[in-house]
């Protein structure tokens, strides 16, 4: 089966069109995890549901509530709600997507400016949100624009599920699936989810997605002195909150990626060799791994082991220190409070139930071995449990003959080393399969410095 010829000139037609859309999306900075950019996370919900109005969609926006962000009470930015179609005769698909982005700046090493979009010379096109999740959600919207000037019935009932806080766990957006997938909401009735949040394994293979690790993620503070201090007067003088927090932090997890804390690693049990061998299937080498990376730094040359160690291993990644001095030239500070934060990406069976008392089991042991007069505090931030799908599932048969069409070629079945913690949500409040279908490709930068 091939993709209607049609359509494929619809596209090639509006190119321009669909790049300055993105372009325009780009350039709202919904970061929903700065509370100085809430009002841009809402103007993009308005901006995005004004769109999918444009092209027939039927939409309301969710007023999801307020939460606390960083000790301010903020509301949360609103969810979009859409559909069109109520044929009995026809499958509802429900769309799922984000329009929340990472934050992103110069000073964190980007070369243009982020929410400008830059089209690269190779044919890129590059600023945040062009790939995670800007780009996917317009790529919905690039289809039903077809449909709808050209007159033709989409061969599916659509519903659609757009959010602002994916890149800050989601907030809010669980109750309201678990809501909606009730009889008389908007979900009531849908036959499958398709999300599209991830990428390719490579540049040249399209992906279907059938698994997602979890997430959970703390933020360990040290405090003590009333005030920063001066390390000439107080140096080798007092307990020192960052001496402190970098000694906590560097016993979590050592250089080959294995994970310190007692009883983590070995939750999950070691593959068989019918699984091994469908890593060693997929069209991945380790050169794919260090030109995704920008570097040959890949922890082992066996391509095996480093494709479980993205999806079937938990990993536990260090992200940064709140209050350490990060300016020009050399401050002699001893900062007064520090705060650190960390993430693990979990595989079944763990979830962040059963992570977290280990976490911080282990994180208070160790701050009582160090004899500090300092205070720590853990915090859990957010998280989200595993997800598994069958790939034998109409929904997933659906989505290899789409990519034979375009691709003419078989799609890799990945599992996705990254999170998207409402995926779980979707497949257990409405009891049906979900398919993650990757519109990114491997060199995408998902929240660095090119997406």
């Amino acid at each position: 089966m091939a993709a209607p010829s049609e359509f494929l000139k619809f596209v090639d037609t509006n190119a321009d069109g669909f790049i300055q859309r993105l372009a325009d999306a780009v350039a709202i900075p919904s970061i929903s995890g700065d509370a100085s950019h809430r009002s841009d996370v809402v103007k993009m919900a308005k901006w995005l549901e004004n769109h999918l109005k444009a092209v027939g969609v039927e939409t309301q926006l969710v007023d999801l509530g307020k939460h606390k962000m960083d000790g301010e009470e903020l509301d949360l930015p609103p969810a979009i709600l859409g559909r069109i179609g109520n044929d009995p005769k026809k499958k509802t698909v429900l769309v799922y997507g984000h329009f929340d982005v990472q934050p992103a700046s110069k000073s964190d090493g980007w070369d243009t400016e982020p929410f400008t979009l830059k089209i690269h010379e190779d044919g890129r096109l590059i600023g945040r949100g062009s790939s995670d999740d800007k780009g996917p959600v317009l790529g919905w919207l690039n289809v039903l624009q077809y449909h709808f000037q050209n007159k033709k019935e989409l061969p599916v009932n659509l519903r659609c599920c757009f959010e602002g806080m994916e890149e800050s766990g989601s907030e809010g957006l669980d109750d309201l699936v678990k809501k909606e997938s009730q009889p008389g909401g908007w979900f009531d009735g849908v036959d499958c989810v398709c999300i599209s949040d991830n990428y390719w394994l490579n540049t040249r293979t399209p992906a279907l997605t059938y698994g997602l690790r979890g997430l959970t993620y703390f933020k360990v503070t040290v405090s003590g002195p009333g005030r920063d201090l001066h390390s000439g007067v107080f140096g080798r003088t007092v307990h020192e909150p960052m001496t402190d927090l970098i000694i906590l932090m560097s016993k979590l997890v050592d250089g080959s990626g294995k994970i310190l804390i007692p009883g983590v690693d070995e939750m999950v049990a070691p593959p068989t060799n019918s699984e091994r061998s469908i890593y060693e299937g997929l069209n991945y080498s380790i050169a794919d791994v260090e030109e995704s990376a920008g570097a040959s730094i890949a922890l082992s040359a066996n391509k095996v082991d480093v494709l479980m160690g993205r999806m079937r291993y938990p990993s536990l990644s260090l992200h940064g220190i709140e209050g350490a001095f990060s300016g020009v030239g050399a401050k002699t500070v001893i900062p007064a409070k520090v705060g650190g934060k960390f993430s693990i990406r979990l595989v079944p069976p763990q979830t962040p139930d059963t992570v977290n008392p280990l976490v911080i089991s282990y994180l208070e042991s160790e701050f009582a071995k160090l004899n500090s007069k300092n205070k720590l505090t853990i915090e859990s931030l957010h998280g989200g449990k595993p997800w598994v799908a069958d790939v034998n599932h109409w929904n997933f048969e659906a989505a290899k003959a789409a990519t034979r069409s375009i691709y003419k070629q078989e799609p890799d079945l990945t599992r996705e080393g990254g999170s998207i913690p409402v995926t779980l949500t979707f497949a257990e409040s409405l009891g049906v399969n979900v398919l993650l279908l990757p519109m990114g490709r491997g060199d995408d930068g998902a929240h660095l410095l090119i997406s």
